[in-house]
């Protein structure tokens, strides 16, 4: 039995017919929102494939977890336009305001933190951070110079009353019209970004136990066979790397990042994640387009 959370109807279904056609048993698990099936997954309680946050992934290899990356991306998407305010000050002025988000390490944040700091030379350590829940990787704490929201307080709620004056929000962000990007033309800024770097930002990838990697290696390899498909002919292709090769840039970048901010401990190599993968399925990294 292989047990999955995959949040694209797409990849899950591709993946469940193929994994089943080795002769594997295939269970999707409902498991929603999807972050909440990391902290099992990543203490090997969960599923044996799922998606997760590429952030949640560099702390679980950084605090030495048995989980590996199966190169497919599940969800890419700009990420300027996540930084948002309703008052009159933008992204020039952030220092000495405070900025909530959801947590430290919720990838969206890790992004845009690498913004403020590689293009508009903001010090993370001047803006009051505010978190609202931990890490879903037991050991990775918030850095000493951030604090955790009281109890029971909701990054939304908090926002559009005014107690934090910026907010990074993906999916959470409420619906009001008085917010406004913090950055001006977010959109057009994130598409320089893209164009001048070589890729969008990467949110979620799939992950593996190494347990299951042992255990299920061909249909592990069927499963992503038939992702690697289906995400070709998705709309979102264009955007989505798959493989090795096209997720090298995004997560560099992003691991580059969360040691800046202090999300991880130390640093993490992509190429030491390739070879994990590579030597737990038993496959070269040109099997899985690297």
């Amino acid at each position: 039995m292989m047990k999955v959370v995959l949040g694209r109807d797409d990849l899950a279904a591709a993946a469940g017919t193929a994994v089943e056609e080795t002769g594997t048993r295939f269970e999707r698990l409902g498991t929603r929102p999807i972050h909440k099936a990391s902290r099992g997954f990543v203490d090997g309680t969960g599923a044996d494939v799922c998606e997760l946050a590429i952030v949640t992934l560099l702390q679980a290899v950084a605090q030495g977890r048995d989980v590996l990356l199966l190169p497919i991306t599940a969800l890419g998407r700009d990420q300027h336009q996540t930084l948002v305010t309703m008052g009159r000050l933008t992204v020039q002025a952030i220092e000495g305001h405070s900025v909530g988000v959801r947590a430290w390490s919720q990838t969206t944040g890790v992004w845009v933190r690498g913004f403020l700091t590689e293009s508009y030379g903001v010090d993370l350590r001047k803006i009051d951070w505010r978190t609202y829940e931990g890490a879903h990787v037991d050991g990775c704490e918030d850095p000493s110079w951030v604090t955790r929201a009281p109890e029971g307080a909701e990054l939304p709620a908090d926002f559009l009353d005014g107690r934090v004056e910026f907010g990074i929000m993906g999916n959470e962000l409420p619906s009001d019209d008085r917010i406004r990007t913090a950055i001006t033309d977010a959109r057009k800024v994130a598409a320089e970004w893209a164009a001048s770097t070589g890729f969008t930002p990467v949110n979620h990838v799939v992950g593996m136990t190494g347990a299951a990697a042992r255990e299920h290696s061909p249909a592990i390899l069927a499963a992503f066979d038939a992702m690697r498909a289906a995400a070709a002919t998705a709309p979102t292709a264009a955007i989505d790397p798959v493989g090795f090769a096209g997720l090298r840039g995004p997560f560099t970048r992003a691991a580059a990042y969360a040691l800046e901010q202090e999300v991880v401990p130390r640093a993490v190599e992509f190429d030491a994640i390739v070879d994990r993968t590579c030597a737990a399925l038993g496959v070269p990294a040109s099997r899985l387009g690297g």
